[in-house]
């Protein structure tokens, strides 16, 4: 069976890969074992054969247990124009059923519009190793944890194995165009079994007369931080090869897809330590010449942020770490060719040597490419004494230069016009003067999430719907956006196992390589979606005056205001649910 099995996966591969003009897709994968497979369940009461039906995008369904479905297989959404939608298939068998793959028609109205059948794509969900929350941050030793597998990586495959005795999740995005006609669209899917029929399914899809701007225009602040060198190594390439550019392009494409606005960027080594699998390495080389005068080159710096912004992420640069984890600072001293590490704590004489003739430099490297106006230096979770001595030195020697950071010691009391972007952990209420005072100044104000938050939260064993709950919540706040720290910080074998060795599973990444992605990320999108048709629909009734305009804008405001909670409330999936909605009877 082993060898059987290894053999249709190549197939599968084959498959995938043979279409003309197409590039090759990666190569699969074998999931990790379940370490906690539920033995208890009766496989043979399922009729022999394979089982299908539509699920929710809400649950995550365990490998090895049946499915508590009905056999459904008609599915109606709603979507504004240029609005990604999503919906989930749940296939299961007891014995050996084959290779499946799912094969959409052009979706076509009653009155004959259509649009082409590319517009839904699906994508077999693989499950991958997770644990608990536990006492969220800190080092854990997996076997002080639950190890179980959830469904979580997209996967790139256009066709794959059912194993016996198994549930396969299918997740089936629509991307509806700017320029559909308003209309119901159906389309019929077909579930193929070993290039045969299977079974038929009907997906509607409702096209509102509305239309979401592009990704790169959303008003929604997202900032996911980028970690190219994990990327390198996970498919051991070469840094900053041909190779490497060519793996990251379609990945932080991805990114760029939902909505992203700023770039990360390291201005020097190691800037959070050691902390991750992959440390950051320096984008802009230190050199300290034979007369103690420093030279700096921009070339990787140049490169990163330029190709990141011809992918549309272009509204902000983030430049990490004046006040790095560790005090850690590191230059190539060019007499001896070595590199040198020193610690220099804000506000010592080491500290303003080594940054005065470096922030000189750099502000006037950057407004050379014409990108100081999106230029911040940032810095994360740093003491007052700290950004004091950092702030003090920023105003001497570059004063207007921006500062981006993430705060968990209210710091932005302290410094109300320099943090023009301010990120607060979750629950941290700025006051509503202070919160309207940036504003007023164009300033952002977004909120966070990590290792401390079990709710809300996108870690490997996270409710779906809780990444959706980030949009509303931005929204019932008041905040512009939402940051979180990792985008691709990948643990060793992110496919299969997504644990690290300090905080809950899912904790360091949201998508995987290869530019798969996850449903984490996918209801992320999702919501910041919510968000910005929350945002839209509040404008079209703020100056339309008319009784009935009016009574919408009450009922929105009402709705979104019900989301500003910080404490999981039980009936938490069903509310979502309602807010969705309330907000597709708002947009017809």
């Amino acid at each position: 069976m082993k060898n059987l099995v290894l053999f249709t996966l190549l197939f599968v591969f084959i498959l995938g890969c043979s279409k003309p003009g197409k590039i090759a897709a990666p190569v699969t994968y074998a999931e990790a074992a379940d370490p906690s497979a539920d033995t208890l369940t009766d496989w043979s009461v399922v009729t022999p054969g394979l089982h299908a039906s539509i699920g929710s995008v809400d649950y995550r369904y365990n490998k090895s247990l049946i499915p508590d479905l009905a056999n459904t297989n008609v599915w109606n959404g709603f979507a504004w124009r240029n609005e990604k939608i999503s919906a989930q298939l749940v296939l299961w068998n007891n014995q050996p059923a084959g290779v499946v793959e799912c094969r959409f028609s052009d979706f076509k109205t009653e009155d004959g519009k259509t649009l082409p059948a590319d517009i839904a794509r699906a994508q077999f969900v693989r499950y991958v190793l997770t644990d608990e929350f536990g006492p969220g941050c800190g080092y854990r030793k997996p076997e002080d944890f639950i190890a179980r597998i959830s469904p979580d990586v997209l996967d790139t495959l256009s066709a794959f194995e059912m194993e016996p005795q198994s549930t396969r999740p299918v997740w089936i995005t629509f991307d509806v165009p700017a320029d559909a006609a308003p209309g119901s669209y159906t389309s019929t899917m077909q579930l193929m079994l070993d290039g045969k029929k299977h079974s038929d399914f009907a997906f509607t899809v409702e096209v509102a007369d509305r239309t979401l701007p592009e990704a790169s225009d959303w008003k929604f602040h997202l900032d996911l931080w980028q970690n190219p060198y994990a990327v390198a190594r996970v498919h051991d390439v070469e840094l900053w090869s041909a190779a490497h550019w060519d793996l990251l392009r379609p990945l932080m494409k991805l990114l760029a897809d939902a909505g992203q606005k700023v770039i990360t960027a390291t201005l020097n080594n190691r800037p959070w330590g050691g902390q991750t699998e992959d440390a950051f390495g320096s984008m802009i080389a230190w050199n300290k010449q034979a007369d103690g005068s420093w030279t700096y080159d921009y070339t990787i710096f140049d490169q990163w942020v330029q190709f990141m912004i011809d992918l549309g992420i272009k509204n902000q640069i983030n430049c990490y770490s004046m006040v790095p984890w560790g005090n850690e600072l590191y230059y190539h001293d060019v007499a001896s060719d070595e590199e040198v590490k020193i610690v220099a704590k804000a506000g010592t004489k080491e500290f303003e040597e080594l940054w005065t003739p470096f922030l000189k430099d750099f502000v006037k490297h950057v407004e050379q490419k014409g990108w100081k106006d999106i230029t911040r230096i940032a810095m994360d979770e740093r003491s007052p004494e700290e950004m004091q001595a950092t702030m003090n030195l920023l105003a001497e020697v570059v004063p207007g230069m921006g500062v981006a950071f993430a705060d968990n010691h209210h710091n932005y009391k302290i410094f109300p016009d320099q943090l023009t972007d301010l990120s607060v952990a979750f629950g941290a209420e700025i006051e509503p003067e202070i919160l309207q005072y940036r504003k007023d100044h164009s300033y952002i104000s977004t909120w966070y999430v990590c290792c401390a938050d079990g709710f809300p939260n996108v870690f490997t064993f996270s409710e779906p719907a809780e990444a959706v709950f980030v949009g509303w919540y931005t929204m019932a706040t008041g905040f512009d956006g939402f940051l979180r720290w990792a985008y691709n910080s990948w643990v060793k074998d992110p496919l299969t196992d997504s644990r690290f060795r300090t905080w809950p599973a899912g904790d360091t990444y949201i998508v995987y390589p290869d530019a798969r992605s996850s449903i984490r990320f996918e209801r992320l999108r999702e919501g910041i979606q919510d968000a910005e048709k929350i945002r839209l629909l509040r404008e079209e009734f703020q100056k339309n005056t008319s009784a009935e305009a009016q009574e919408k804008l009450k009922q929105l405001n009402e709705l979104v205001a019900r989301f500003n909670f910080t404490q999981k409330p039980a009936d938490f999936n069903e509310l979502m649910q309602e807010g969705k909605q309330t907000l597709e009877n708002l947009s017809r």
